[in-house]
């Protein structure tokens, strides 16, 4: 894959709510990445963590303001990205 086709599956958000991304927040995301046909990613800086494991996400410690990248391997995960990006920048809903 070239470097422009990684660049349509991946986005780069911010961590907006107050309590960073906790338990509750990396659940709601685990739940949407175990929907996808392939992995689903999320990077801090070098760190990686698997967006399906509620335990991998909480590895990164991303406080608020931190960016991450949210990163899918098959574009017919799109909608994914696109709810785990809008998920990330409605502050979970809280």
């Amino acid at each position: 894959m070239t470097d422009s086709g990684t660049a349509k599956l991946s986005r780069q958000v911010a961590i907006v709510n107050e309590l960073g991304l906790h338990a509750r927040s990396a659940a709601q995301i685990a739940t949407l990445a175990n929907r996808s046909k392939a992995s689903v990613w999320i990077q801090k800086g070098d760190q990686k963590a698997d967006a399906s494991s509620i335990v991998d996400i909480l590895t990164l410690a991303c406080e608020k303001g931190t960016k991450i990248t949210i990163r899918i391997e098959n574009k017919t995960d799109f909608d994914i990205l696109e709810a785990i990006t809008e998920l990330v920048e409605d502050g979970f809903g809280e």
